[in-house]
């Protein structure tokens, strides 16, 4: 078990920052919040610019495939947000458990947790993977692919789902090192695994050397590769007690009345990503309508989109186990101090983001393609999603905080109102009615989301979220 480090008030900025990038389990319920927010953020910033890298990478290379390929990275991204939703929500269900043991220092209990989860994990991603496997013709025409598309590119939406249990693992495993105070590993994963993705892409994509020129399908066999050897990373430092937490084999025997708790705590995460997810599918499916090279724009604006959200999503998990940890030390104050602190963080980086993507978008968008249809519509959906960048960060620091201390039903209730009632309505409504297309989509998302930030504030002001117990 490794030495846990209190947090004292005369550390260094570099010191912190080196032992935030090494990884020194720390008791994050003592000393400077600030402090706490850093060493937390920084790993944990790091690792959500690493998962969006793989989203960077792939649609770099795949987009001098063509639009075709492109457009079936981004349907098959669609279909793949379900099973996101479940490794997500459950990933947070996780780390909500794991903090709040971390924070009672019952350290075995944590990996009995652990344990349990990714057999979880396991049993989603087979269901998952039959699906893949047998019906990916199926699950791209559901998406709105051409007749063509399917029949042309339909191995890699077979790759991507059949191969998804590298994906559930890399980011349960990663919930629970989170929990526990160790996200400099779930950093480390995501570095191996993003080093062997971008070494490989380039090779398998356009065939350099010796390597066969697999054009889409090497993103999806570069994309598989990368997450494999990241998850086994995770699985050394999981059984080896190089971490909080020693796993072994004899916490594998399924236990029905753990699950059925981390269930009950991860339901609603879930549910709230498949209802986000659902609602981006629809949105996915009005774009599809407008052309391939509008999808490609879409597709590849919301790629350079994700790379700034998930870094922020990063800040949003430093403070959900900031949460969870202070909670189960039995300091709400302190937990609720930290989640306002790093909501203004966040805020700070929209709003320098959101001048980068008004100013820069174009700039952005040919970095990717030369498609000037695509250059267009994938400008314009920066342009407009800049606006409400700002309310984005309150609402992305809240609803993981509620996820934190494990009451995953508020921001789930928040979601069904705000993307089911509002924004595909609203995205219908522009789309359809007032004849805009694909404006009306991104500007369905702008409003959405900045609707989601206010009524998040608003709950969350409540307090009710202290006394959930998990």
């Amino acid at each position: 078990m490794s030495e846990t480090v209190v947090i004292t008030k005369k550390t260094s900025i570099f010191k912190l920052f080196v032992q935030a990038i090494k990884g020194h389990a720390t008791d994050f319920t003592t000393g400077s919040i600030n402090k706490a927010i850093f060493l937390l953020a920084v790993p944990m910033i790091l690792e959500m610019l690493l998962e969006s890298l793989f989203a960077i990478v792939d649609i770099y290379f795949v987009n001098k495939v063509g639009n075709a390929a492109v457009s079936t990275v981004v349907l098959t991204e669609g279909s793949l947000t379900i099973l996101y939703s479940v490794a997500w929500g459950l990933a947070m269900g996780v780390t909500a458990m794991v903090a709040r043991r971390a924070g009672e220092k019952n350290f075995k209990a944590a990996g009995d947790t652990a344990a349990q989860a990714i057999l979880v994990a396991t049993g989603f991603s087979i269901l998952i993977s039959l699906i893949g496997i047998f019906f990916p013709k199926e699950v791209l025409g559901f998406m709105g692919a051409s007749a063509d598309l399917v029949k042309d590119h339909y191995h890699f939406t077979q790759l991507m789902l059949g191969g998804n249990i590298v994906i559930m693992l890399l980011f349960v495993n990663n919930g629970i090192f989170r929990g526990i105070g160790n996200p400099n590993i779930a950093m480390k994963s995501l570095l191996l695994a993003n080093a062997i993705n971008i070494i490989l892409d380039p090779l398998l994509i356009m065939g350099v050397g010796p390597f066969p020129k697999m054009g889409l399908m090497g993103a999806a066999v570069a994309t598989t590769i990368g997450r494999a050897c990241g998850v086994l990373y995770q699985m050394y430092f999981l059984f080896n007690g190089k971490a909080l937490i020693t796993l072994v084999k004899k916490q594998f025997v399924v236990n029905i009345s753990a699950i059925k708790q981390i269930l009950n705590t991860s339901i609603g995460g879930m549910f709230q990503f498949i209802v986000n997810s659902c609602s981006w599918i629809f949105l996915i499916k009005i774009i599809a309508e407008s052309g391939e090279a509008v999808t490609t724009g879409y597709g590849t604006a919301i790629r350079i989109c994700i790379f700034t959200i998930l870094p922020a999503f990063g800040l949003g998990n430093a403070a959900a186990t900031l949460v969870g940890q202070n909670l189960g030390a039995q300091q709400p104050d302190r937990a609720e101090k930290s989640v306002w602190r790093t909501a203004f963080i966040a805020l700070c980086f929209f709003a320098l983001v959101a001048v980068v993507f008004f100013f820069f978008g174009e700039t952005l968008m040919r970095l990717f393609t030369s498609d000037p249809v695509a250059v267009q519509s994938g400008t314009e959906c920066l342009h407009i999603l800049a606006i409400g960048y700002i309310f984005f960060a309150y609402g992305m620091i809240l609803t993981q905080s509620f996820n934190g201390a494990g009451d995953t039903k508020t921001p789930t209730y928040i979601n069904l109102v705000v993307f089911w009632l509002l924004q595909i309505p609203i995205a219908y409504t522009l789309s359809k009615y007032f004849k805009m297309g694909p404006t009306g989509v991104y500007a369905a998302i702008g409003i959405s989301e900045s609707i989601l930030a206010i009524i998040s504030i608003i709950i969350f002001k409540k307090g009710k979220w202290k006394t959930v117990k998990v």
